[in-house]
């Protein structure tokens, strides 16, 4: 038998926490001696100092920073010409491709953030209609930008519910309540028009 404080040590001790791997970003692939996009194309910093050129640079941006550069890039990727900027894989610029993937990695670290995963899968979805729109009406481009962004397309599964008892009662319950207000609404119809009717031969007669 151990000794009570032994036990209370025991108690209080924890179990050592294994280091996490670092996950590998979609981001890591922009150089750190990239301009942010606001600096990018002006002409004085070609002859800024180094330190000023470092301090506008990638290597000490935010992440938001780094996913506006990132945005140009994959528009860049799927611009039809130097001068598109009207198209609807530009304008649309599948923009939750990249929020997607910067939610994924969110939630392999923080696998309980019931939030995001909500918009995440929200996202999803909306790519997902953005991709079928644009496979009915250019099906090359369609192509194009999913080899251009790594997009691996799936149509949407046909909606199917199990046809049950209980199902059915609700289904022929609602049916009849439908068909009840519908007859209420004409009633009242009927009503609103007779007195219509009944207004306008009160006001022909008071002209005679």
């Amino acid at each position: 038998a151990c000794s009570p404080v032994l036990q209370a040590a025991r108690g209080y001790a924890r179990p050592v926490t294994r280091k996490k791997k670092d996950i590998p970003s979609h981001l890591d692939d922009l150089p750190p001696t990239l301009l942010k996009k606001d600096y990018a194309n002006l002409p004085i910093m070609n002859s800024v100092d180094d330190v000023v050129r470092r301090m506008l640079s990638l290597e000490m941006a935010s992440q938001k920073e780094k996913m506006k550069v990132k945005t140009q890039q994959l528009v860049e990727k799927v611009r039809r010409s130097p001068n598109d900027n009207g198209s609807f894989e530009v304008q649309g610029k599948f923009k939750k491709g990249r929020m997607i993937r910067t939610l994924e990695e969110h939630l392999q670290r923080h696998p309980k953030d019931k939030r995001n995963r909500r918009c995440m899968l929200m996202d999803l979805d909306r790519r997902r209609k953005m991709l079928g729109y644009l496979r009915r009406v250019n099906y090359s481009t369609f192509e194009n930008s999913c080899q251009q962004l790594g997009i691996q397309y799936s149509p949407p599964q046909p909606y199917t519910r199990r046809v049950t008892k209980r199902w059915l009662v609700k289904k022929a319950f609602c049916i009849k309540v439908f068909q009840e207000k519908q007859k209420l609404k004409a009633a009242e119809r009927l009503k609103q028009r007779r007195e219509w009717r009944a207004r306008a031969r009160a006001a022909r007669t008071q002209q005679e």
